[in-house]
Parts: C-alpha cells; structure tokens; sequence
C-alpha cells in the first residue's frame, strides 16, 4: 500500500510516495536552470538523475530512501515511478507543449537516441545491450525499470536506442543525457500552439 501526495503550482510540482520498500519526494521545477539536490543512496544513479537536470535544464530535488539492504530495484524504480507522476502534475493539460522531444548524444565511443511523446500513452521501447551487468552498485538492468516506472506514471511514449558503446557507464550516459534534452524539448512551450493541446483529438 503506498501513500501518496502531490501538489503543482504552474510547471512546478512537488510529489511525496511513501510505500513500505521506499519513501520517496520529489520537487521539479520544469523552466528551472539544471540545479538538482539528489539522494537516493546509490551514488552512480544520482550521477544519471544529474544529468537529467542539467540537460534538461530542469531543477531536481529527489530524495528516497529505500531498502538498499535488499538491492537496489525498489529504489531505482520507484523514484523512475515519483518523477513520472511529478512530470506529470507539472505539465498538466499539456496545452502549448511542444509534445515531442528528441536528442542524439555522444560520449567517446558511445552514441544514443531518445525520442518523447507526451501522448497519454504509457509506452517503453528500449533497444539498449550493456557491456557490464553493474557500474559502481548500480544494476545496469534497473535502468530498464527506471524508464519504465516514468513513463507509466508520465503517460509518455518513450523510445530509447543505445546505438553503439563498449563502456557501460558511457553507455547510461549517453541515455539519461539524451533523455534529459528530449524530456526538456517535449515540454517547451511552442509560441505558436500557445493554449492549444497539441493533438486532433483535442485532449492527451
């Protein structure tokens, strides 16, 4: 059973998920600079939910603590699970959004592509072989259960491919970069849909 609360103020949104494997908050300002205050007790994913921020130019404070004494997939996903429903309060309706977002990122020999729609549509498709089951204490299979905590929470369609890497760290990287600078090219205001929902539909 878990308890949850969530509150958002313009493309400002706080949420607090509180279950018995994790209590988690999180506070995400969507037109922030790339600041980020994380804690989640597993140093190599922090340094991926920096990357979030920085690139995509969204400040992040995630704090969790969760039942590391087990391993790391409560924590790792459920946090994937808390920002997905924080991203989701900060957006709201969704009118004026971009909607889609894409990005292609480098690292040395490591090349990856994420691509976002803000459907309203859970949807995770990952095409991603790692070199190394583990980078530091973090399972590199969680990576997998991050992404797809987010998107069923976010309602995002979410596509990422690791195109090519040998090192695993640069290989996650490279990912939550490109997952950064899609999510902030997704929710960018477009000036010229201003107030509109960007679907036939007339609603996502």
């Amino acid at each position: 059973m878990s308890e949850l609360n969530a509150t958002a103020t313009s493309r400002i949104a706080e949420v607090t998920r509180n279950t018995r494997e994790t209590r988690i908050t999180v506070r995400i300002n969507l037109d922030g600079t790339g600041q980020s205050k994380l804690h989640t007790g597993i140093g190599f994913f922090d340094h991926m939910l920096d990357q979030i921020a920085r690139h995509g130019l969204i400040d992040l404070d995630i704090h969790c603590e969760g039942d590391l004494h087990i391993d790391g997939h409560h924590t790792v996903e459920d946090v994937g699970i808390t920002l997905g429903l924080a991203v989701a309060k900060a957006v709201g309706d969704k009118a004026g959004l971009t909607r889609y977002g894409h990005s292609y990122v480098p690292l040395d020999e490591a090349l990856s592509r994420v691509v976002i729609d803000l459907s309203g549509r859970p949807g995770l498709h990952m095409d991603v072989s790692f070199t190394a089951g583990s980078i530091g204490a973090f399972d590199t299979q969680l990576t997998f259960e991050f992404f797809q905590g987010f998107v069923n929470h976010a309602l995002a369609t979410v596509h990422i491919d690791n195109l090519k890497g040998h090192n695993a760290h640069h290989q996650a990287e490279t990912m939550f970069k490109a997952f950064g600078r899609a999510l902030r090219m997704a929710t960018t205001p477009d000036p010229r849909s201003a107030g509109v929902i960007p679907s036939t539909k007339g609603s996502l």
